[in-house]
């Protein structure tokens, strides 16, 4: 068994090189061309006069944009800083490695041009006009790193004010990839997922997310009880109601039994618990994980140490555990979500992201896994699969197709080699350009 020194030494080595390679390159992403330039000839095609012909066709019929500039693939990484990771509000100059990084995953796994926009203000009625201005420039959103309770209202405003999918990738990815590795996880237990009992340990952006999520794919809202620093959320949570709506709606919908308490309260009988709150270990006992129903599932998704370890909850009767961590068995990280989504959401020029996408997108998730043989350490695809994107892709475009959201209605066939094709050439690009040199190896 590795020790807790030893994890805690390879938690530390990805910052130890971070602050080393991030000055050696100054950055993680850049602009480059996907013309040609031949000669001097060429700019009069690209720049003026000829650019005036597309100008003017665009100024006709504003969708046209979409064939003659790259708008419908590229979207803007948008945050204010005020919740980095899990680093608190540090400020928009010091959240732009997260936005870059952000985007660096989005063009290699996603094949999606994205673009790092932190902007200085906290003001939520602020950032919403920024967004709405940034739309003809842009063919969708992601919102990340924004602070609870503003995340809530700048999401639901910007995805019905605006005709670009909005994503906020710290809820609705999050959500996303749970769920994915839940239904995987019900498929080992044989569980069915309006039977379970469901304890969602912390109540922030992502959790409040992933329980609406959840819902949504089927588990019943009686069954599920969801917990706060101060407890169970039920009626009686009175202080909730005003500045925290989304809590409230919580309150009034989950815990059929009206259970008043702590975690441990809540925890016992479940057959689920999914924990996104403050990193551990020993935030989840144990002692809790011994009262939960036979084949008990448990999700510790804080980082960069689980809110239990993994084998302290096997140890105390749990039968799957996921964490937020690569170096531990199911990994739950919105990595395997987001670019794939956002790739399908972009192939066929959708208005907005839908829940039933999200859905499409879990779903298809947790069948990369089945398909290769999933087992109780085996329930979401890693990274490295880069098949699993165009995969997710198709799955979201379909969805958007059937739900008549969709400016582009193309054949299962054709978002697949639409997907594959812009993923593949991401990532040849990136190895040619490192193999001639033009990126430096360290």
């Amino acid at each position: 068994m590795i020790s807790k020194e030893e994890l805690l030494q390879k938690a530390r080595k990805p910052a130890e090189d971070a602050m080393k390679l991030h000055p050696f390159y100054k950055g993680k992403v850049q602009t480059a061309l996907k013309c040609p330039v031949r000669d001097v000839k060429d700019f009069a095609i690209w720049y003026t006069p000829g650019v005036a012909a597309p100008c003017k066709a665009i100024n006709q019929d504003k969708d046209l944009v979409y064939q003659h500039t790259n708008k419908g693939n590229t979207i803007a990484v948008v945050s204010d800083g005020t919740r980095v990771l899990g680093l608190g509000d540090i400020g928009p100059e010091a959240g732009m490695p997260v936005m870059e990084g952000k985007a660096l995953l989005f063009k290699y796994l996603g094949g999606v041009d994205a673009v790092p926009i932190c902007l200085d203000t906290k003001d939520p009625d602020e950032i919403i006009s920024a967004v709405k201005w940034l739309q003809p420039s842009f063919g969708g959103i992601n919102l990340e790193d924004i602070a609870q309770p503003k995340c809530f209202k700048i999401l639901d405003t910007l995805r019905e004010e605006m005709d670009i999918p909005v994503w906020h990738d710290d809820q609705q990815g999050t959500a996303a990839v749970n769920l994915a590795g839940l239904i995987n996880a019900l498929k080992i237990v044989g569980k069915k997922i309006e039977d379970i009992k469901v304890v969602m340990h912390g109540s922030g952006a992502a959790n409040i997310c992933t329980a609406r999520l959840l819902l949504a794919a089927g588990v019943t809202p009686e069954n599920m009880i969801m917990c706060d620093s101060k407890g169970t959320l039920h009626p009686g949570r009175t202080e909730l109601k005003e500045k925290y709506k989304e809590k409230w709606e919580m309150c009034l919908k989950t815990n059929g039994d009206k259970i008043a308490g702590s975690p441990a309260d809540a925890i016992k009988g479940a057959d689920v618990i999914i924990s996104l709150s403050t990193p551990g270990p020993g935030v989840l006992k144990p002692e809790w994980i011994k009262t939960m129903a036979r084949d008990a599932i448990v999700f510790a998704c804080a980082n960069p140490i689980p809110e239990i370890w993994p084998w302290e909850a096997k140890e105390a009767g749990a039968r799957i555990v996921s964490t937020g961590r690569s170096d531990f068995p199911n990994q739950v990280n919105n990595s395997l979500g987001f670019p794939g989504i956002f790739r399908g959401a972009l192939d066929v020029q959708a208005k907005t992201i839908t829940d039933e996408m999200c859905i499409a997108a879990s779903m298809e998730l947790a069948k990369c896994a089945e398909d290769e043989g999933m087992t109780e350490d085996y329930i979401l695809p890693t990274m490295d699969k880069w098949e699993i994107y165009p995969r997710v892709a198709v799955a979201v475009g379909m969805k958007a197709i059937e739900q008549n959201i969709a400016r582009l209605k193309l054949s299962r066939e054709e978002l697949y080699a639409r997907a594959e094709d812009r993923i593949r050439q991401s990532m040849d690009m990136t190895r040619t350009m490192m193999e001639e040199g033009y990126i430096k190896l360290p």
